[in-house]
């Protein structure tokens, strides 16, 4: 669900960003790490530190091709390993949420020419093109089978031959795809002899029909495969075939293949075995298995159990000479970092102490250093740490304390050079480069602390606060208060909520505080905005606050957010408790409606988009993994669902729905109508024909929405002091 939050805040443009930095673009590091390669103007480019010395590696030229009179637009790129190849991504199309398919041209920077690959298949049909190890070949999926084929365009061989729009190789189904952030499904072997694959068997998953009224006379339905909760997932297994051969020899791993998910393979450095992660249906359970490829027999070297869940792994670290990898796992109550040797005997805790690892972006094996992200004491914010790789050292914290906020710093592999960029709730988003090891900037021109004396006085005077429920809970928030704000009036208050735990909203970043799905200035207008992280949060605050959420969502998190409200209304004498409203999109959405229908005392209206109104109805990578599965007992489903809660309705709703939502589907709406209209409940609907989640599609379909927004919420919970 975080790539659903990621492509709905776009549109609402909530603090959500910092979760994952969406300005904070990765950097095409050289191997050596001190340089950069960067597309400008059409042609790909090396820019070397700290001089930023400017080299162009293709030009324009090499990128056209013969007989064409304009250059391949570049979407992305990857070099071999020796620099004299490089493999184009070019004419880009969308797959659900991303364009991962397209064509893909070899360049040869020795020959100074280019080819096209994968030429005989379909326009925009290829994904995940890659070189092999000694850039003599590329592989490829296109229409869910493997290829590979000479850089020269010469030799095209098929890998795989069984895929079928619903038979799955080399890339992933919906769920995979939106729950585990699975897309490219092979790996080249570190001798380029084999590929390793994933296989998807989802002939077998029901569809979710979709249907378009509007296209056409007559509509037509949408097909959409869609494991909902309570259905099985598609089977899933790992292969690795053999390139001269085209033979694929299946992994032989523990369990059954449907009721067990593979969210991360990837082979371990100069061997000719495979590390993987398998978690079972309720994702409860993980095991790393190490599996011979040649002979397919699987050993466990680390299992895990846990009594809500196990997230997937990010991508495994290797040290000691790929004897030890590493995996970060909250189950001492913190999320750190952890080294285990390759046969699983031997186990060592790296970061250790009260505090969550946020994020791991550096492991410097030559100066027996990790660098992460954490924030122990503001779980609002996040800073650079480092500590010794050993687990022998102190928690050493990078990031000036001088620049209270939020953080991000992408550094070379070597080291030696990092982009660091930074932003809050006052400051808006700056980057500098840096030399790491001394940690100053290249020019001070260029430095944060030069660009912050050129930022005019922010107008976004956001308060952060901490509020202590009756039940004991302290929730971090903030607070927007209206422009010539007057402590002996009294304000109407909005609060914008999302309560899952995809996401979080009370965060010290750029943008806190402002609603963009709001057409005008809330704070001229006169409102009051607040938001609050209930427990469930992902935010830096341990595992007991992040997952005491399970089995709950719909009663833990709406709760929390209810309390908060009403113990900040009895507190604040210029809070209107008669004009309290309450907004959210999908999770926030279906938190927006359980507010609604669950503490109608306090929350008089409520604007809920593409909300889940049904538990029942959304996918069960997602709900089953903080739910539970549905067997023996579908119980702490119906209780957390809005559904059934409706009948309750007392103040001003305002629904809104894309009928074309593949992600969070209308039936949702439609179910949640009829207990409306069965419990003789009056609302306002708004249907976007066609829409997906982002509700974005379609002339003028975004300012509607926005004027639609602003309309109920002004006529329904009106501005200004009183």
């Amino acid at each position: 669900m975080i790539k659903k939050l990621l492509f709905r805040l776009s549109i609402a443009c909530i603090a959500f960003c910092s979760l994952i930095d969406a300005k904070a673009q990765t950097i095409n590091w050289a191997k050596d790490g001190n340089s950069y390669y960067q597309i400008a103007n059409g042609e790909i480019i090396s820019i070397t530190l700290p001089k930023n010395d400017r080299k162009t590696i293709i030009s324009r030229a090499l990128l056209t091709p013969a007989g064409k009179a304009n250059a391949i637009p570049v979407r992305s790129f990857q070099l071999s390993d020796d620099g004299t190849k490089a493999l184009i991504y070019t004419n880009s199309k969308k797959v659900w949420r991303y364009d991962t398919r397209g064509d893909y041209w070899l360049a040869d920077l020795t020959a100074n020419k280019i080819t096209q690959i994968g030429k005989d298949k379909p326009a925009s049909s290829l994904m995940f093109a890659k070189l092999s190890p000694d850039g003599s070949k590329v592989a490829y999926v296109s229409k869910h089978n493997i290829y590979v084929e000479n850089i020269d365009g010469t030799g095209s061989k098929a890998l795989t031959t069984d895929g079928t729009e619903r038979m799955i190789n080399g890339t992933f189904d919906w769920v995979y795809e939106e729950e585990f952030d699975c897309r490219d499904g092979f790996r080249w072997s570190p001798d380029g002899k084999s590929i390793a694959y994933w296989q998807l068997d989802a002939t077998k998953i029901k569809n979710f029909l979709m249907i378009n009224n509007t296209d056409s006379i007559y509509p037509f339905t949408i097909p959409v495969e869609y494991p909902k909760v309570g259905e099985n997932p598609s089977a899933c297994k790992v292969g690795v075939v053999d390139v001269a051969t085209a033979k694929t020899n299946w992994l032989k791993v523990p369990g059954d293949n449907i009721q067990h998910y593979i969210p991360r393979m990837q082979w371990v450095p100069n061997s000719n075995d495979i590390i993987l992660q398998q978690l079972n249906r309720e994702q409860n359970e993980s095991i790393v298995f190490i599996c011979n490829a040649a002979t397919g027999s699987s050993k466990a070297v680390y299992t895990e159990k846990a009594k809500a869940w196990i997230d997937a792994q990010d991508e495994w670290k290797w040290l000691n000479d790929n004897k030890e990898f590493t995996i970060v796992s909250d189950k001492d109550g913190w999320n750190h970092l952890y080294r285990i040797s390759l046969d699983g005997k031997k186990e060592t805790l790296v970061t250790k102490g009260n505090y969550d690892v946020i994020d791991v972006k550096l492991i410097d094996v030559k100066n027996n250093l990790v660098y992460f992200l954490a924030s122990p004491t503001n779980a609002t914010q996040k800073y650079l740490f480092k500590t010794k790789l050993d687990g022998k050292g102190k928690l050493e914290q990078v990031t000036p304390s001088v620049l209270p906020g939020t953080h991000n710093y992408d550094i070379s592999p070597n080291a030696a050079f990092a982009r660091h960029s930074y932003n809050s709730s006052v400051v808006r988003y700056i980057t500098e480069w840096m030399n790491f090891t001394t940690g100053n900037p290249f020019t001070m021109d260029g430095s944060i602390t030069t660009q912050l004396a050129k930022q005019s006085a922010t107008k976004n005077k956001v308060e952060f606060f901490k509020v202590t429920t009756e039940d004991g809970i302290e929730m971090d928030g903030w607070m927007k208060k209206p422009d010539n704000f007057n402590p002996d009036k009294k304000y109407p208050v909005l609060f914008y909520v999302y309560g899952e735990p995809a996401g979080a909203t009370a965060l010290d970043v750029d943008g806190a505080g402002t609603n963009h799905l709001y057409d005008g200035d809330m704070a001229k207008d006169g409102y009051i905005y607040i938001s609050m992280d209930n427990r469930g949060a992902p935010v830096p605050k341990g595992s007991a606050w992040r997952k005491g959420i399970y089995k709950n969502i719909g009663v833990i998190n709406i709760r929390d957010q209810a309390m908060a409200a009403k113990k900040l209304l009895a507190t604040h004498a210029y809070m209107d408790k008669d004009r309290v409203a309450v907004w959210g999109w999908s999770g926030g959405g279906s938190s927006t409606l359980n507010l609604m229908f669950q503490f109608p005392e306090i929350y008089k209206t409520g604007i809920a988009i593409a909300a889940v109104g049904n538990q029942l109805t959304y996918d069960n990578v997602y709900q089953e993994r903080y739910m539970g599965t549905p067997f023996p007992s579908k119980e702490a489903y119906i209780k957390g669902s809005p559904v059934t809660r409706a009948k309750n309705l007392k103040g001003n709703l305002l629904y809104i729905h894309g009928t074309g939502d593949d992600n969070v589907h209308y039936q949702n709406a439609e179910m949640l109508i009829n207990e409306l209209v069965k419990n003789g409940k009056v609302f306002q609907l708004m249907s976007y024909p066609n829409r997906t989640h982002s509700i974005s599609e379609g002339e003028g379909t975004s300012k509607h929405l926005s004027l639609t927004y602003t309309k109920f919420l002004k006529e329904n919970c009106p501005p200004g002091a009183r």
